[in-house]
């Protein structure tokens, strides 16, 4: 009689993991790791101080697009109008020269994005090297 029959009923494979290599192999990396770590040097990290943050602007110069896509230069309490070809004209009007200046654009909600890039790239075509959008939560 033969050891395994012709139905398929002979030697079967076991679908076991075999634990044994495996745990052999972590204990080896774990007594490479345990020699090696005392051989590592700590490292120092240079973290940024306080003292090279930018400086705060003197003045901040608004620029408020309303619903109708008119615009308005709110500086100091005091609010002008303007449209889209004076804004650049008028905001360096109200800077004065000053390189510490902050102009934040303010639009509502309806407005065309298309409209806050324009007046975007008008002032900073002037020369207005700080420029920010406002952001507000909803409420």
């Amino acid at each position: 009689m033969p050891a395994v029959s012709s139905r398929g009923r002979g030697r079967r494979t076991i679908a076991e993991i075999n634990m044994v290599p495996f745990i052999d192999v972590m204990l080896v990396l774990l007594i490479i790791f345990m020699v090696t770590a005392p051989m590592i040097t700590p490292s120092m990290v240079d973290l940024p101080s306080v003292g090279k943050a930018a400086k705060q602007p003197d003045k901040v110069v608004q620029v408020v697009i309303q619903k109708d896509e008119r615009l308005e230069l709110v500086s100091d309490g005091k609010t002008d109008s303007a449209n889209l070809t004076s804004v650049a004209a008028s905001v360096k009007g109200l800077v004065g020269g000053s390189d510490n200046t902050a102009v934040v654009i303010s639009a509502d909600r309806t407005v065309k994005y298309e409209t806050v890039v324009k007046v975007m790239d008008s002032l900073q075509r002037a020369g207005i090297a700080r420029v920010g959008l406002s952001v507000q939560l909803a409420p």
